[in-house]
């Protein structure tokens, strides 16, 4: 059995309430006897019950470098090395605030408070200049991977369809994004045998969308 962390847990519960309702009748008159029901006859109607088949899959799998999809992987690699030139950036001038910020802890008590001031109003500067690029990166980043990763996500989609036509599957669900589920049997959990085959018939040197 694999366990899992717990996750919070939704249950739904599901109450009927009865109440009871006594009739006012005038003073000296006699309750009037109940009609007596005829019960039916015949079998009673079955439910339609669905044949399930369970499956599991764990869909964080797929961005592991080694063993997950190759073709997500790739697109990831390629986003991050679109961005890195600002990740460097980004870098390079948080490096630059803490050199200042050290630099001027050690020179305030000595040297003329106007001048501290002076100091610290450029870092202050410095910190809001990081921020206001790091958000912006942020963004574009979040933009340009759901670009890149979208048309992936319909094809493995797709292709988890087919996996699971193919061997009689009705519902999957997916470990990462359904609470509540905190242990299962191996046999239910179909993640490495989809990748095997996702990535057999999905080469990861596919073109991917290039950024306007």
């Amino acid at each position: 059995m694999k366990i899992f962390r717990a996750i919070t847990a939704v249950a739904f519960l599901a109450v009927v309430s009865c109440g009871s309702a006594l009739a006012q009748r005038p003073a000296g008159t006699q309750p009037q006897p109940r009609p007596t029901s005829t019960p039916t006859t015949g079998p009673a109607p079955s439910a339609n019950v669905p044949d399930t088949k369970v499956a599991l899959i764990d869909s964080s799998a797929f961005a592991d470098e080694k063993q997950g999809i190759f073709k997500f992987v790739t697109a990831l690699k390629k986003v991050n090395a679109e961005f890195q030139p600002r990740q460097t950036e980004l870098q390079g001038l948080q490096q630059q605030i803490e050199k200042a910020t050290a630099d001027l802890q050690k020179a305030a008590p000595v040297q003329d408070p106007k001048v501290s001031q002076q100091q610290q109003d450029k870092i202050d500067q410095m910190k809001k200049d990081y921020q206001r690029k790091g958000e912006d990166a942020q963004a574009a980043f979040n933009k340009r991977l759901e670009e890149v990763l979208s048309p992936v996500y319909e094809e493995i989609g797709k292709a988890l369809d087919t996996f699971a036509k193919a061997r009689g599957i009705t519902l999957i669900l997916d470990v990462t994004k359904v609470q509540g589920i905190v242990s299962f049997a191996d046999s239910l959990d179909i993640t490495r045998a989809f990748i095997t085959e996702f990535n057999s018939k999905n080469p990861a040197t596919a073109s991917l969308t290039k950024p306007e």
